[in-house]
């Protein structure tokens, strides 16, 4: 499984944007998520969503402002992103479990990142 991140940019604050991560392989039974990383801290989880797409769960810190959603007809997942603030600044990363966490360290398979930068 290779995933592929896409979408990041730079945005104002309150703006949108939404991020994509095309997989290649069987994902359709694999759990998959959103983290990010900020300079000079740890890596974060920021949504997950399960197999079908019916179920999402989300950090606190975004909930209510990202969405996460799935297809699984195109392989790919979506973080659309709303209500951007600055401390939303971060590499975005997407990744791929076969279990259902919000452990960086249980997800086997990860895309490269795509840098979000929200300035005011």
């Amino acid at each position: 499984v290779q995933l592929q991140a896409s979408g990041g940019g730079l945005v104002q604050a309150g703006g949108s944007l939404r991020l994509s991560c095309a997989a290649s392989g069987r994902t359709f039974r694999l759990y998959r998520g959103w983290f990010r990383q900020a300079p000079g801290k740890e890596r974060e989880f920021v949504a997950r969503i399960n197999m079908n797409g019916g179920i999402a769960y989300y950090a606190h810190s975004v909930k209510g402002r990202f969405t996460i959603s799935r297809d699984n007809t195109k392989n790919t997942v979506y973080l659309q992103m709303n209500s951007l603030k600055l401390e939303d600044t971060a590499l975005y990363y997407c990744a791929a479990s076969q279990i259902r966490t919000s452990d960086p360290l249980q997800y086997d398979y990860w895309g490269q990142g795509t840098q979000v930068t929200v300035s005011s």
